[in-house]
């Protein structure tokens, strides 16, 4: 249990930060704050002031995620954090808020003069969107073991190897960053919902029990490329048509295994106004919590795709991009989070999170858990993202409660 006396986070200054961060690196347009590129490197820099200010220097693993740290009475750490980086044109919130809930912690700390029961880090995860290269959560899966670097490429063709290098990274090198796993025993995250049950129900923060499980396919559909005013109709191999129909063939594939399937990304060659399209590509993002639903879910999105194509002449070839099993989260954290929002919001309401999140890496070899706080209308990853001020005050003196009650506790590493 956390002490009565434990410095409590100044949730005012939390936001005042999240706000300037937006005014450096999003406003109107939405969070410019995409991995690797200008924006995202003027988010850390900005972090690296307000750590500063606490007499705190940051400290980056191989993987490029930025740690800063606390010393306290006993080790292995608390490890409090979350991503700066964002989707093109985010949310101000999306990833910002762990991050700068954290520092929060540690300000609580520092200007209270003590030393907590245990060291405290935060961490900034590096590239947990996976926006440009379709591989997410790269930094805390080097952290967590599972990272194989693989030669990916952006939409213009760049190498994830050398984006990475101009921001002083070596693809090869990211999986030695795992040596930072064992001064950690916990891992905690606040995070907004970017879903609407809590703002249906009228509850500003809720603790999170599990993760979904998430598999991410690129399927490839080849036709015929053909002129647009000469061939007739029952003369085409279409792969657009194909594609378009695999889409809304997969759009009724959830209702059965109550999951949700995206095809988030459709692709055509030659993409010209006066050529049948020869070929199609399709960026299929399948989620469920459940993981014999998931792997249903898949093989019904592969005789989907496979049904679309082969009605019209076409031919399919698939390609895994990422996957991560469903994460259930570590039971007494979770408890812990129930009873730090009852604290200060006086309900306990657990969710199960469907988008995917840094700590579901972190909860396969440590003890981890989430708190979330309530999202306006449900919206995230687009620029109307926004939270109340009253619930982003609740949901970060919530998260600096847990943070206390877990500095109390007796954690121990799994790694």
């Amino acid at each position: 249990m956390s002490g009565r006396d434990d410095p409590r986070v100044d949730a005012g200054r939390v936001i005042a930060d999240l706000r300037e961060l937006d005014r450096r690196t999003g406003g109107r347009g939405g969070a410019q704050r995409l991995c690797w590129g200008p924006e995202w490197r003027a988010a850390r820099d900005f972090l690296a002031e307000l750590l500063s200010e606490l007499g705190v220097e940051p400290d980056r693993d191989e993987a490029g995620n930025l740690w800063a740290y606390l010393g306290g009475d006993h080790e292995p750490r608390l490890a409090l954090g979350s991503h700066l980086d964002s989707v093109p044109s985010g949310g101000w919130l999306d990833g910002a808020l762990g991050v700068m809930a954290a520092l929060g912690v540690l300000r609580a700390w520092v200007q209270s003069g003590r030393h907590p029961r245990r060291g405290v880090a935060l961490v900034d995860w590096a590239d947990e969107e996976g926006a440009r290269f379709g591989r997410s959560l790269f930094g805390s899966s080097a952290v967590a073991g599972t990272l194989v670097p693989e030669e990916l490429r952006d939409a213009e063709g760049e190498s994830i190897a050398s984006i990475l290098a101009l921001n002083g990274v070596e693809l090869a090198r990211a999986p030695e960053a795992v040596t930072r796993r064992g001064r950690l025993a916990a891992y905690l995250e606040l995070h907004i919902e970017q879903g609407p049950v809590l703002a249906a129900e009228g509850l500003p923060v809720a603790a999170v029990s599990a993760c979904t499980g998430i598999e991410r396919h690129r399927f490839r559909i080849e036709g015929q490329a053909a002129h647009a005013g000469t061939t007739p109709m029952d003369k085409r191999r279409d792969a657009g048509l194909a594609a378009a129909d695999a889409a809304l063939r997969i759009e009724r594939l959830p209702g059965r295994e109550g999951g949700v399937a995206t095809t988030g990304v459709l692709k055509l060659d030659p993409g010209i106004a006066t050529a049948v399209p020869g070929e199609a590509e399709l960026l299929v993002d399948l989620r469920n919590p459940d993981a014999e639903a998931l792997a249903r879910m898949l093989e019904a999105v592969r005789v989907a795709v496979a049904g679309a194509a082969s009605e019209r002449g076409c031919e399919v070839e698939s390609e895994p991009l990422w996957r991560i099993e469903p994460i259930d989260f570590d039971p007494a954290l979770v408890e812990a989070a129930r009873e730090s929002c009852r604290e200060v919001a006086g309900s306990d309401r657990v969710l199960v999170s469907g988008a995917l999140h840094d700590a579901a890496e972190m909860a396969r070899v440590l003890p981890a858990a989430m708190l979330f706080c309530a999202s306006a209308g449900g919206i995230s990853h687009a620029p109307q993202e926004d939270t109340t001020e009253d619930d982003l005050t609740a949901g970060i003196e919530a998260f600096g409660a847990l943070a206390n009650r877990a500095l109390g506790e007796p954690l121990s590493s799994r790694a």
